[in-house]
């Protein structure tokens, strides 16, 4: 009799493993695909609960929370609170999430920052306590400015840690324009804050077109082109280090005014090999008292800190089309062209102000990105004839959705 043995060959048992390897191979992108859009999804619903936020503190106050807000001192002294910390005030710098806490279930973050208390992140007891409202935004040593929320984060953003705390991924929509929108209605002149100074009002109304304008008031019946046709929030990505043209803010090769007339003044800084990021030959010199071995400013970065309210930080304006590179006039707090921009494929969420949640791609329709964005000029000189206050967005259907009351007719389905 002969006596089989029960078993697989060696040839079979590769053949097997070949099949499994090939449908794993098969499998996994579908997996991942399947991942990014769930992660995609929960992004959109935390955009979706700060619009319907937006709409409660409206109904609650009777106006927008104000992008630029909080407290300043009488004498323009230390913001960041004396030695040791505590005191201090915010400079009325704080973003428009601070103020929707309490409408994004972060009552608790809200009681921290409406109270003086007496914590820092050190573990040590400031001096004295920080006053009510918070110190500046860049004050690491208070809590809640350094506190993470998931609410403010999208999942598929993968930064984290420091130098960033307290990092966002929503931003304020400031519409279409750069000059003086970084720029407060308020200044510190002959010893006070004043709020009487003409020239810079008048600035400050013709440039700054967006549904949220630093340090002003504004309510839904402003938004005269209509709520579902304007853009209220948009997304952006959080630097990685890495110089990354749509969250390394760079410093252009001039000023404001430079930015203003060339939205794409920065463009030439590129890496030519790799175009998504910076070229660290081109860009010779990085400002900032806080650098790196590189001389590479490392505060200077998008979504750092969601309490800020200055344009890097969360804000961005309907110039470039998504995903485009960044860059600021001047240092850190100037004005300049931010886009929206993600970790998704092919775009951005932005939110409307009727609280509906849009993806918009990299391709939507933007007009002349090279053309300057429109200001009043002062002077004798005018600027050009399209560009005057009251003009059409030059930038096309996305400078368009960008505008709170510029009569501009939307005629598609997003």
């Amino acid at each position: 009799m002969r006596f089989k043995r029960a078993g697989f060959t060696l040839v079979e048992l590769l053949v097997v493993i070949a099949i499994i390897g090939v449908l794993v191979g098969l499998l996994l992108p579908a997996v991942q695909a399947a991942r990014e859009a769930a992660r995609r999804m929960s992004c959109s619903n935390n955009f979706k609960q700060i619009g319907l936020a937006v709409h409660n503190y409206h109904s609650a106050y009777k106006q927008l929370p104000m992008q630029g807000s909080g407290t300043k001192s009488p004498t323009n002294s230390a913001n960041a609170g004396v030695a040791g910390g505590g005191g201090g005030n915010n400079r009325i710098l704080s973003s428009y999430l601070v103020g929707l806490l309490p409408f994004i279930e972060q009552q608790a973050v809200w009681e921290q920052i409406s109270n003086p208390n007496n914590f820092m992140t050190n573990g040590n007891t400031p001096t004295i306590p920080w006053s009510a409202m918070g110190p500046v935004c860049w004050q690491r040593n208070y809590i809640p400015w350094s506190t993470e929320l998931p609410a403010l984060r999208c999942p598929s953003d993968p930064g984290t840690g420091l130098p960033a705390f307290g990092r966002t991924n929503y931003a304020a929509c400031i519409g279409d324009g750069v000059d003086f929108t970084n720029d407060s209605f308020w200044n510190f002149n002959q010893g006070a804050w004043r709020n009487n100074q003409t020239w810079r009002h008048r600035r400050i109304q013709a440039a700054a077109r967006g549904m949220f304008v630093l340090n002003k008031e504004l309510k839904f019946r402003d938004v005269l082109d209509g709520l579902s046709n304007t853009i209220m929030g948009g997304e952006i990505a959080t630097d990685l280090g890495d110089r990354d043209v749509r969250t390394d803010g760079i410093n252009a090769p001039g000023d404001n005014a430079t930015v203003r007339d060339n939205p794409l003044t920065c463009r030439p800084l590129r890496d030519p090999l790799r175009p998504n990021f910076w070229d660290p030959v081109q860009v010779a010199v990085w400002s900032g008292s806080t650098a790196d071995n590189q001389n590479h400013n490392v505060t200077q970065k998008r979504g750092y800190n969601w309490s800020d309210g200055r344009a890097l930080r969360t804000s961005f304006n309907t110039i470039l089309p998504p995903n485009n590179e960044i860059c600021q006039g001047g240092a850190d707090g100037s004005a300049g062209v931010f886009t929206v921009s993600s970790r998704h494929q092919g775009g951005a969420h932005v939110l409307m102000g009727d609280g509906a949640v849009k993806f918009i791609t990299d391709s939507i329709e933007a007009g002349a990105s090279s053309a300057a964005s429109v200001w009043l000029n002062g002077t004798n000189s005018a600027p050009p004839i399209a560009n005057v206050p009251g003009s059409a967005s030059p930038y096309g259907l996305w400078g368009a959705l960008g505008t709170r009351a510029s009569s501009e007719v939307i005629e598609e389905e997003l």
